[in-house]
């Protein structure tokens, strides 16, 4: 299995780029093999713009930095430097950003943990600048919500969830702030807006579990290296898998952690995800991720692990471009899923909850959940089967 795109004349177009952007992702630079395929004839703005969409920008630049300067034409490696140049800036300020809310919550009495963004990066790459990403992401307790949402509007931030939807009990998808004159967006996440998980999350003992990432010499809450392998192959799962830069982090992560494959096996059964942590891995293991040998063989040697598979690698050159409809989409959740009874139920369970973009602007108050339910349905047909027969 590999990373070939489709047989379509568009993704024919982008083959040889499409094939250099996979050797940049790999757990392990060959700059052999990158320089051979930068001998094929390159169209660089295609790269680039491929890279973009596939979030593995950062990721390219530092790849073929290594194949020497006269590998790329000078003009596309200043676009290249600038890119990711600009990339870098926004992390800086989402790091300085991070370090002024972490010193807002000690002085709250607050507590949260970094999920994704600097952290992730770190972990996966060894820099904060690498990885590709626009805001924070940060796990909170429900019953903290109210107080970090009122922490944050004293910031200068505005809620995207109002403090009544809050008051009346309402669970969004996640609680986002943006500043008012920055525009920097900071998104709280809570064990009720994890929706993708197929249980609850065991948030109390994420927290009991975490470690510490150090980032500029000061350290910063996160996960367990376990916890956060778990947490973003569901992530990419609930995405579909569509942009690289989600199988390249599972990969670089594997490949940079010292994991304990049965505290991993043991934070999967907690939430019933073992069949999304598989699939992750066995498009890190594409990527050519280290997994130790029992679990190589256990996401080798799975039927469903590998249809499931082969399905995102389908679909994954276009990065989103053309999504699946609406009655493939379910399907996939459901299998991704796993088990006659469980994979309809969590399909049921996704279908019918509801989040902001399901509210009705003014009444978020006095509306009633149920209600909001019932209406779910029909805005994902509109969404996901307007241009497709589905």
């Amino acid at each position: 299995m590999d990373l070939s795109p489709l047989n379509t004349v568009e993704e024919r177009a982008v083959t040889t780029e499409w094939t250099l952007l996979v050797d940049c992702a790999r757990t392990t630079v060959d700059v052999e093999r990158l320089n051979k395929s930068l001998r094929q004839s390159v169209n660089w703005p295609a790269l680039l713009e491929l890279a973009e969409a596939h979030g593995v920008l950062g990721l390219a630049a530092t790849r073929l930095r290594d194949c020497g300067e006269a590998a790329v034409p000078p003009k596309i490696a200043q676009e290249l430097r600038e890119r990711h140049r600009a990339q870098v800036l926004l992390t800086l300020r989402l790091t300085a950003e991070m370090f002024r809310l972490f010193d807002c919550f000690a002085a709250a009495g607050l507590e949260a943990l970094v999920i994704k963004g600097p952290v992730l990066s770190a972990r996966c790459y060894g820099d904060p600048g690498v990885r590709h990403y626009g805001d924070l992401d940060l796990i909170a307790r429900d019953k903290d919500i109210l107080r970090l949402t009122e922490l944050m509007i004293g910031l200068g931030y505005d809620p995207s969830v109002p403090l009544n939807a809050i008051h009346a009990k309402k669970a969004p998808g996640e609680y986002a702030f943006r500043h008012q004159s920055t525009k920097l967006l900071v998104e709280f996440h809570t064990e009720l807006t994890f929706r993708y998980h197929p249980r609850p999350i065991p948030l109390e003992r994420l927290f009991k579990r975490q470690s510490r990432v150090k980032i500029d010499a000061r350290e910063i809450p996160a996960l367990s290296p376990e916890d956060e392998l778990i947490l973003i192959c569901i992530h990419g799962a609930k995405h579909l898998w569509e942009r690289l830069s989600y199988v390249a982090d599972v990969a670089a992560f594997v490949s940079r952690q010292e994991l304990d494959w049965k505290r991993v096996k043991l934070a999967a059964d907690e939430i019933a995800g073992e069949r999304m942590l598989y699939v992750g891995l066995r498009l890190a293991d594409v990527l050519g991720a280290p997994l130790p040998e029992n679990m190589a063989a256990s996401v080798r040697t799975d039927p469903a692990i590998e249809r499931l598979a082969r399905q995102v690698l389908q679909w994954l050159p276009a990065a989103g471009s053309a999504p699946p409809g609406i009655v493939t989409r379910a399907i996939f959740r459901m299998r991704m899923c796993g088990g006659i009874f469980s994979g309809p139920a969590y399909l049921f369970r996704l279908s019918f909850s509801p989040t902001e973009e399901d509210w009705v602007e003014g009444v978020e108050k006095s509306r009633h959940w149920l209600l909001d339910a019932l209406g779910r349905p029909f805005r994902l047909a509109r969404k996901y089967g307007r241009d497709n027969k589905s």
